[in-house]
C-alpha cells in the first residue's frame, strides 16, 4: 500500500519522508517562519509541519497551581495560557506560510488540536494531518480528522497498544485507511 501526501508517495520501498517542525520556532516573526521553511527545504526536508491552536482552544486563562508551570524548566512561574499565547502560530499566517511553502517546493501541513483547527485547515486544503502524542487518546478528534479523507500521521509516544488499536479503528470507522504511525 502506498500513501500519497501532496505528490510524495510513502510506501515500504520509498525514501524516508522527512518532516521539519516549525511550531513556535518563529518567535512571532513571520519572516523568521519563512526563513525556517526555506532552510528546511534546503536541508532536505520534504515537508514542513506546524501546530494549529490558540491558547483559548488548549486551556483556560487561570493563574493557580494547576495551570502554572513548576517543574524545573525555563518556563517555571508562567501559566499555560501565557505560554501557549506566546508559542502559537497565528492563524492569519497559515495561508501565507502555505503559499510560501509551495513556492519553495516543500509540503505544508499541520497538527490540529481541536475541531475548529481542523475546520480551519480544511479551508486551506492541507494535504495531510498529524496527531500529536498528547492528543492520541482523543478518539473523537482523531475520528474527525480522519473523516476528512486525508493521510493522518499519528505519534504514538504516549500510547499503549490498546490506544493504538482504538485510534486505527477510529480512522477506519470513517473509511480512512491512510494511516501512518510514528
Amino acid at each position: 500500500m502506498s500513501i500519497n501526501i501532496d505528490g510524495f508517495s510513502i510506501s515500504k520501498s520509498s525514501k524516508t519522508f522527512i518532516i521539519a517542525e516549525l511550531s513556535a520556532n518563529h518567535g512571532h516573526d513571520i519572516d523568521v517562519a519563512k526563513a525556517s521553511i526555506k532552510a528546511a527545504k534546503e536541508a532536505g526536508a520534504d515537508a514542513i509541519k506546524l501546530q494549529t491552536y490558540t491558547a483559548d482552544t488548549l486551556t483556560i486563562d487561570c493563574n493557580n497551581e494547576y495551570f502554572t508551570l513548576n517543574s524545573g524548566t525555563i518556563w517555571d512561574g508562567r501559566t499555560l495560557y501565557d505560554l501557549y499565547s506566546e508559542a502559537y502560530t497565528p492563524w492569519e499566517w497559515h495561508k501565507e506560510l502555505m503559499d510560501y511553502s509551495k513556492e519553495v517546493g516543500i509540503i505544508f501541513f499541520s497538527t490540529p488540536f481541536d475541531k475548529t483547527a481542523v475546520d480551519f485547515l480544511e479551508t486551506l486544503g492541507v494535504p495531510a494531518y498529524k496527531v500529536a502524542s498528547f492528543e492520541f487518546m482523543d478518539i473523537p478528534l482523531i475520528e474527525y480528522i480522519a473523516s476528512k479523507g486525508k493521510p493522518i500521521i499519528m505519534s504514538t509516544g504516549l500510547a499503549t497498544l490498546k490506544d493504538i488499536e482504538e485510534a486505527i479503528e477510529a480512522c477506519r470507522r470513517v473509511g480512512n485507511n491512510q494511516i501512518i504511525l510514528l
